[in-house]
């Protein structure tokens, strides 16, 4: 364990709850992805894009603490995460005031849903509602999806597609295949930072009862589906090119390959719980560098 003993109430907060180098990411790429494609269909507009990012980020945040929260109320003793078991004993962390913060997410994003209602229609209650549902069921509810080895379709759908697509539409009030196109790669890499976190916790969530895919099939199939991922976020820029006729730009993406490689390497090669953690923030920033440049070649003109 690292030297938690030094850690502060707000270290202890940031590096093991709010963890910027993944949540942040993972919601800025679907919005700069459609962000780009609003530029590109002259729709951009600035208030309900930066609404839906923060919407998007306190969805996915407000998930992430409630993961945290069922596991210290089933596992006290959680060794995969002793900092947090830790700051439970020492009081820089109570259940209560992990509670309050899951609250102040979902509550903070339901205002920013409120401004988007009033610009973009009804429509926006399906789009954020089951954002919500889907943050939360991953791992709480009477049927968590991550514990039973359904959270990659989830994170693929909600965190990529549905992502991209809500954010245009809340610019555009319009849902063309573009923006559903656009979120294929974004689910993907997105779906990869949760492969990589189960192959790291592989060991941790069996001795849980999770019933992650890398539990349930083992770590030979995690890798491959990795690279199945890897392999359609990389093809679809050119699928993007010939498919819906953006022009050359659209292939930027490409210039990521060599971060895609170093992670893929790592994910290959890596086993021991400690080696694999630095790996999951480096694939948020493969996966914001690819969305960035996603973003830019599908705005800039053919």
């Amino acid at each position: 364990m690292e030297q938690a003993l030094n850690w502060s109430r707000r270290e202890l907060w940031m590096r093991k709850l709010v963890y910027p180098g993944h949540t942040l990411p993972t919601a800025a790429a679907p919005a700069l992805v459609a962000a780009g494609l609003a530029l590109h269909d002259r729709v951009f507009h600035a208030l309900p894009f930066a609404a839906a990012l923060f919407a998007g980020w306190l969805i996915q945040l407000g998930g992430v603490l409630v993961d945290n929260y069922v596991n210290l109320v089933e596992s006290p003793e959680d060794r995969e995460h002793p900092e947090l078991v830790w700051g439970l004993k020492n009081g820089l962390l109570t259940l209560r005031s992990l509670g309050g913060a899951i609250g102040a997410c979902f509550a903070l994003a339901l205002l920013a849903g409120l401004y988007l209602l009033e610009v973009a229609g009804p429509g926006v209650v399906l789009i954020g509602g089951l954002s919500v549902a889907a943050a939360v069921a991953y791992s709480a509810g009477p049927f968590p999806i991550g514990r039973r080895g359904f959270a990659d379709p989830l994170f693929f759908v909600f965190f990529g597609v549905v992502s991209v697509a809500g954010t245009y539409y809340v610019q555009a009030q319009a849902l063309p295949l573009a923006a559903f196109a656009l979120g294929v790669p974004v689910g993907a890499l997105t779906t990869n930072i949760l492969i990589i976190d189960d192959i790291r916790d592989r060991e941790f969530d069996a001795v849980k009862g999770k019933h992650t895919v890398a539990v349930r099939f083992g770590m030979q199939w995690s890798r491959r589906e990795f690279l199945g991922l890897l392999a359609l976020a990389f093809l679809s820029p050119l699928g993007l090119w010939l498919g819906l006729g953006f022009g050359a730009w659209i292939l930027l993406p490409l210039a990521s390959l060599p971060l895609a490689a170093r992670a893929a390497r790592k994910v290959l090669t890596l086993e021991r719980h400690a080696d694999l953690v630095p790996v999951t923030p480096e694939a948020g920033r493969l996966l914001l560098v690819y969305s960035t440049l996603l973003a830019l070649g599908v705005a800039l003109p053919g």
